[in-house]
């Protein structure tokens, strides 16, 4: 595995790769690498050679009362289980070599980005699409991989990737969750004692979402009603939305068709975390994926 620290030599090696008709996978990452990242690089590997990975924490998407100083970064921890993963690249370039002085360009995916996490954390999304296109036109990837616990980063993010005729394709791989429901999350290190436990109330909100739905219920505000419940019987939860969405156009949805997620957010303690269903329909019957 080879680390690379400069856009300059990771854009000569992304020219190698496609100079050689190789087809490269890339997993974006902001480091603090869990189970959920390694599931990314997994499927990466089952597609593509070469795989990139990047470690990269965006000050772009942090705002100002945000978690940016205290972020986790166990860079070598990090590099050595990417090395027995078996990736050909790890990119790891500081904020100056990502934004040089004089750096006045962002990228906004109007509308998408301003609901749910857009509207609770202003500017968030305009900082990850910014980055997510410089790393794709350096990394040159014909596939990027993402976790659908960002299922809203992911539509997004899609929604860019069509809109300026992008060559890089996303692949949206599954949830991966803690035996007890917990999403992976490199924030989850920040829960200590009984926010650990507490935290599994949005899994719980989402499971009870799912047992209303498999029992016929198909109205969204008395769903919403039922996960709202859930989340504030737990002492040390504080919500910050539920909603049932459109999976394409995340407008709020009166009742469930076609194909929906169910998203919350919720701050545990001081860590903010973030969940999500998604609801498929087929005939007359749902199929819940938490």
């Amino acid at each position: 595995m080879e680390t690379i620290h400069t856009i300059a030599w990771m854009k000569q090696i992304a020219r190698d790769a496609r100079a050689r008709d190789r087809v490269t996978g890339f997993v974006p990452t902001m480091g603090a690498l869990h189970e959920g990242h390694f599931s990314l690089v997994r499927a990466a590997k089952e597609q593509c050679s070469p795989v990139v990975v990047s470690i990269f924490v965006n000050p772009k998407q942090f705002g100002p009362a945000e978690d940016l100083q205290k972020y986790p970064r166990p860079f070598e921890a990090d590099r050595e289980a990417l090395e027995k993963l078996g990736i050909d690249h790890l990119f790891a370039p500081a904020p100056e070599e990502m934004y040089p002085s004089g750096f006045r360009t962002a990228v906004v995916v109007e509308d998408l980005g301003e609901r749910l996490d857009g509207r609770s954390r202003p500017g968030h999304f305009r900082g990850v699409a910014t980055v997510v296109l410089k790393l794709f036109e350096i990394v040159q990837p014909r596939f990027a991989y993402f976790g659908r616990k960002d299922a809203q980063q992911a539509r997004i993010l899609r929604q860019m990737a069509a809109d300026l005729d992008l060559d890089t394709q996303l692949v949206v791989c599954p949830i991966v969750r803690e035996p007890d429901g917990l999403a992976l999350s490199s924030r989850n290190v920040y829960l200590k004692g009984n926010d650990r436990r507490s935290a599994t109330a949005l899994y719980r909100a989402l499971d009870n979402a799912r047992s209303e739905i498999a029992a016929g219920q198909r109205d969204a505000a008395r769903l919403l009603v039922a996960m709202r419940r859930v989340i504030d019987s737990e002492q040390g939860v504080k919500l910050d939305y539920a909603e049932i969405v459109d999976a394409e156009s995340l407008e709020p949805a009166l009742h469930l068709r076609r194909t929906c997620l169910i998203l919350l957010a919720a701050f545990v303690g001081g860590t903010r975390l973030i969940d999500n269903a998604l609801v498929e329909q087929s005939g007359d019957s749902f199929t819940v994926t938490v």
